[in-house]
């Protein structure tokens, strides 16, 4: 009986184990690819649902764009420029992901380090919510968060 317990308990943990590595790769597979940013907003820390402010991208920098691929490699181009004279300059690094935290964490070979609660990731949407360099935007004493919102 002791074996089949024991036998049982390996199993489950190897099974366990399987699920969250499935989990990683399928999430990653969806994170793959090029995405647009179609808003971002300042929403209150004290519900992380109360919109303070929404910023909607224009003009050249609604063309700018952030690409993750499976190797782990991750670029930001950013398109600026007034009207049709739009330049483009590319920050590329390496991204880490933690399927189990939601977390998202970018380091661009200039050494900026962003990281970022993922909220909603699918194969059209994804929403990342900014975990560092936050602060109090409406004077509640409770520090906000930037939610950015993409599309593919």
């Amino acid at each position: 009986m002791k074996k089949y317990l024991l036998l049982f308990a390996f199993s489950a943990l190897a099974l366990s184990s399987c699920e969250d590595d499935d989990i990683q790769n399928y999430e990653l597979d969806m994170l793959k690819g090029e995405w647009k940013t179609t808003k971002s907003e300042v929403v209150s820390g004290k519900d992380l649902k109360t919109v303070l402010s929404t910023d909607t991208p224009t003009g050249c920098s609604a063309k700018s764009t952030t690409e993750f691929r499976i190797d782990y490699y991750a670029a930001y181009t950013a398109v600026t420029g007034v009207g049709t004279s739009c330049t483009s300059t590319k920050t590329e690094g390496k991204y880490s992901y933690d399927a189990e935290e939601k977390l998202l964490t970018i380091q661009y070979d200039d050494n900026s380090i962003f990281v970022f609660k993922v909220i909603i990731l699918s194969s059209t949407e994804m929403k990342l919510m900014t975990m560092i360099g936050n602060i109090d935007q409406n004077g509640d004493k409770v520090i906000d968060f930037t939610q950015i919102s993409y599309v593919r």
